[in-house]
C-alpha cells in the first residue's frame, strides 16, 4: 500500500521523531535518512523497525529486515530532513552511551568534548573522529542529542561504527584516571604548549570545551595544557575544525 497521506499515523510520527527531542528520547527510537546511513547503521546492527521509501527516487536495494513502507514523492518530501534525498528514511532502535561499557586498548586516543550545543558541530566532530582512527568520543555535560537527523547527516554515519559515550564531568575524570590515560586540556594560559610537542602516539585524552566559553572551572589543573599553534590574527578556531587538527596529529604521530 502507497502511503499518501500526511495525516497518515505513521507520517505524524516520524515527522515528530524527526523535530521533537523528548519524544525521540522517550520513544528509544531514531530516524535514519538517505541510502549510505542506512547501509551503515545496518553494518554496524543497530536494529532497524521500519523503513520509509520512495520508489520513484531511490535507487538501492530494499533492506532485507525491517517493515517497508512505500510512501508518495510529496509525502517523502515532507518528512526528509533533506529534502527529497535517496528516497530512503529507517526508524532504529535506540542504544545507550554508557561510559562503563568501553574497554579501552593500551594506546588509546579519546577526544572528549564537554557541552556542545551544536548538532552540526557534534556530527562533524564524529566524522574527524572516525577518518583519523579514534578510539572513542566522550561527551560531557552535553545538551545536545547523538541521535539528533542533524548530527547524523553531518556525520555521514559516522556516529554508528564510533565508539561513543555520554557522562558528566566527574565521571569521565574518574574514567581517565582509572585507566591511566595521559590528559591534555585546552585551557588557554601560559602553561600551553604546542600540540606538536604532546606525545599522542600513547594513552591520551585531549579535552575541548565550548567555543564560547572553551573548558569549564572543572578542568583547571586536571591535565597538560595544550593549544595548536597559529600564526594569523585570530586567536581560535571552530570547535570541529580544532578536533580534526587535534585527530589528525594523533594519528601522524602513531604512523611515525
Amino acid at each position: 500500500m502507497l502511503i499518501e497521506s500526511f495525516q497518515n499515523d505513521k507520517i505524524k510520527n516520524i515527522t515528530k521523531l524527526l523535530t521533537d527531542n523528548r519524544f525521540r528520547k522517550k520513544s528509544k527510537v531514531f530516524v535514519v535518512e538517505g541510502q549510505q546511513e542506512n547501509e551503515r547503521a545496518q553494518k554496524f546492527d543497530f536494529e532497524p523497525i521500519e523503513f520509509f521509501i520512495c520508489e520513484n527516487i531511490f535507487k538501492g536495494e530494499a533492506p532485507s529486515t525491517g517493515k517497508i513502507h512505500y510512501v508518495s514523492n510529496k509525502v517523502y518530501e515532507k518528512i526528509a530532513y533533506r529534502g527529497s534525498s535517496e528516497g530512503i528514511i529507517g526508524i532504529y532502535k535506540a542504544r545507550e552511551f554508557e561510559l562503563s561499557s568501553f574497554k579501552p586498548k593500551e594506546n588509546a586516543t579519546i577526544i572528549i568534548v564537554e557541552g556542545i550545543e551544536k548538532p552540526g558541530n557534534l556530527g562533524a566532530i564524529l566524522r574527524s573522529c572516525e577518518a583519523f582512527g579514534i578510539d572513542a568520543l566522550i561527551v560531557t555535560d552535553t545538551k545536545a542529542d547523538f541521535y539528533n537527523p542533524n548530527v547524523i547527516r553531518s556525520s555521514v554515519g559516522c556516529l554508528f561504527g564510533m565508539e561513543v559515550f555520554q557522562a558528566e564531568n566527574k565521571e569521565t575524570l574518574e574514567f581517565l584516571e582509572n585507566n591511566q590515560f595521559g590528559i591534555y586540556t585546552t585551557i588557554m594560559d601560559e602553561s600551553a604548549e604546542d600540540l606538536y610537542k604532546r606525545d599522542l602516539s600513547q594513552k591520551s585524552a585531549i579535552l575541548f570545551g565550548t567555543e564560547h566559553s572553551g573548558l569549564s572551572d572543572f578542568w583547571n589543573g586536571k591535565g597538560k595544557n595544550t593549544l595548536i599553534p597559529m600564526v594569523g590574527s585570530i586567536d581560535s578556531l571552530n570547535l570541529s575544525n580544532a578536533v580534526a587538527i587535534t585527530c589528525y596529529e594523533s594519528l601522524r604521530q602513531k604512523k611515525q
